[in-house]
């Protein structure tokens, strides 16, 4: 299935070599100011939806939990525990260099890897959680396969994004994303453009049932999802049957 976000990058039309290579450069860009930003824009409210995150993956002794796209590794860390093996994958060499500092203590192991080509065996993991990422996938579709792939049999997704907000407040959170958000970019992370970029790949994203049913089509269920703060961002849950 070609995926409608695999050729652009924002609003702009690419190549998907060009859209992966952008994507890379623009996380590699903020990395160091990655968690601050996201401080910044959410109002510290991004700290809470991870945690839900991290709850409602109930992490066991003796399971492998893979946080894709962990990135700098900060819901990796709110799962990580004694019996348990807790790895970011990531594309980003940048977001996991500053995340492997920060994970030392908490023992969270870091391995480089994108949606669509995940370094673990057919049927070995036991949760995948994604947070704010699988937009930023080459391919959503294709990264849902390979989740799906990797997972066991009872297995679950846990994949939390920002999603279509409920009526009332869009006016308030489309100026806020795309009139303040840049500027915040520009002044705490020096990247706008980045900023730019996530703000319009979150607009290009599919809305709550749409992605439950992208879900599906990969074969999970049941798909449940949950809205945060309005619709916002939700976290959408699957099982692999």
């Amino acid at each position: 299935m070609t995926s409608p976000l695999s050729e652009t990058f924002g609003f702009e039309r690419v190549s998907t070599e060009e859209r992966e290579r952008r994507i890379r450069a623009v996380f590699d860009a903020v990395a160091p100011r990655y968690d601050l930003m996201n401080d910044v824009m959410s109002l510290g409210i991004h700290r809470l939806w991870k945690r839900s995150v991290a709850r409602a993956a109930a992490p066991r002794p003796g399971q492998l939990i893979v946080d894709l796209a962990g990135g700098t590794g900060d819901v990796a860390r709110l799962m990580a525990g004694d019996g348990r093996r807790v790895v970011v994958c990531d594309p980003s060499a940048g977001m996991m260099a500053v995340g492997r500092d920060r994970s030392a203590a908490a023992g969270v192991e870091f391995v480089e890897g994108k949606a669509e080509a995940m370094p673990f065996a057919d049927d070995s993991v036991d949760t995948v959680t994604i947070a704010f990422g699988l937009r930023n996938a080459t391919s959503p579709e294709a990264g849902l396969a390979e989740i799906f792939r990797v997972l066991k049999p009872g297995g679950r997704l846990l994949c939390l994004e920002f999603s279509r907000p409920w009526g009332p407040i869009r006016p308030v959170y489309d100026a806020w994303s795309f009139h303040v958000i840049p500027r915040l970019g520009a002044w705490v992370a020096r990247q706008p453009a980045a900023y730019s970029y996530l703000v319009e790949s979150i607009r290009r994203f599919p809305d709550q049932r749409e992605l439950a049913r992208l879900m599906r089509h990969a074969g999970f269920a049941p798909v449940e999802w949950r809205d945060f703060s309005a619709g916002i961002a939700c976290l959408h849950v699957g099982g692999k049957p």
